[in-house]
């Protein structure tokens, strides 16, 4: 394990209660919730300023510092509103790029230009997809170049209220609001009181037992395929392989730089597969590979990992390597309602409002 993802597991032992590390903590957190009370109160006064663009804007986000599920969330919804006539396209900060500027990814990008997961999801829906630092620039990008679109969605967003929006989805995992406090004492990046203004929440899995107010849906999210990253074409069932090792013996190693690492090896064991877990850090690079130094037939990546791996012409070529793809299933009623609160589509005015955003 790197010294980053080391750091990264202890944050996340710490925010799982309130014990000597987290309280230790708690003074940066009231600065944090103090610069966090200004930011929302000069939105509310008008000093600054949300701004609408010409489509229906839903947020996808969370609370929670890291990775909930928002992009497998954001690809299904995709999917989803393709399915019932909608032209979506895709905004996201572009987390990790190494640049801030907007710009359209292209399913063929390499992701230190874009971004892991803006890529994807290009890949994944085939959808227009930009990104960049300001979500407004943006979306305004995103519909000059795909006039036909009529709907963004936004990978991330709740904590950026400069963007307007119709439609805000908060995403909750299985370590629901960890210890209750703010970064860095918590892992919150807004009060659990925030929840109560969104428009969904959606519960990816077993969620820890809450007291929500608002609308509830459900979210499940399955190991799929295996497929070769060197030639995508070359699939299988995840069962295949189980069985596979099964007759074979087969030498499996795992490697995931996601925000929970653990969870993708426990539904790989689950599925029935022994591995060699290789924990990394949420957006690690892939620069080098992990592999490096291990005896296997066969190593594993998320799809999220994967698109990074391609940047590697030894890792692009190895045979060996492979991605497992997930299956979201979405509460259709999800879609409902934001067919609902999007519609008519889409709106042609484009300014500023005068008052708060609905973030």
């Amino acid at each position: 394990m790197t010294r980053r993802a080391r750091l990264e597991s202890a944050l996340t032992r710490a925010w799982t209660r309130r014990g000597p590390l987290a309280c230790a903590l708690l003074p940066l957190s009231w600065l944090y919730a103090a610069g966090h009370a200004i930011h929302g109160g000069l939105y509310r006064i008008g000093l600054l300023k949300s701004w609408r663009v010409a489509l229906p804007v839903v947020v996808v986000g969370n609370l929670y510092a890291g990775g909930t599920g928002k992009t497998p969330l954001v690809i299904e919804l995709v999917r989803e509103l393709k399915a019932r006539g909608w032209r979506p396209g895709v905004i996201s900060r572009g987390y990790g790029r190494r640049t801030p500027d907007v710009r359209p990814v292209d399913a063929g990008a390499h992701a230190g230009e874009v971004g892991d997961e803006p890529l994807l999801i290009a890949q994944a829906t085939a959808a227009p997809v930009v990104v960049g630092a300001d979500r407004v620039a943006a979306a305004r990008v995103l519909h000059s170049l795909n006039p036909k679109c009529d709907v963004i969605v936004c990978d991330d967003g709740l904590q950026h209220p400069r963007l307007a929006r119709d439609v805000e989805i908060a995403v909750l995992h299985f370590r629901g609001i960890g210890n209750g406090w703010l970064l860095p004492a918590g892992p919150l990046r807004d009060p659990p009181e925030r929840l109560k203004r969104v428009d969904a929440i959606v519960l990816n899995g077993e969620v820890p037992p809450l007291r929500i107010h608002g609308q509830v849906f459900s979210m499940d999210v399955e190991l799929d395929e295996v497929y070769s990253v060197a030639d995508p074409s070359r699939r299988a069932l995840l069962a295949d392989l189980v069985e596979e090792q099964r007759s074979k013996d087969t030498r499996i190693v795992a490697a995931a730089g996601i925000a929970a690492p653990e969870r993708f090896f426990a539904m790989l064991r689950a599925a029935g597969l022994a591995i060699e877990e290789v924990p990394l850090p949420d957006h690690h690079d892939f620069a080098t590979s992990p592999f490096f130094g291990r005896e296997y037939e066969v190593a594993l990546v998320t799809e999220k990992d994967a698109v990074k791996c391609r940047a590697s012409a030894a890792m692009r070529t190895d045979g060996r390597l492979c991605a497992v793809s997930l299956r979201t299933r979405v509460d259709p009623a999800l879609v409902d309602l934001i067919e609902a609160k999007i519609k008519p589509k889409p709106r042609t005015d484009e300014a500023a409002t005068d008052g708060p955003s609905p973030a």
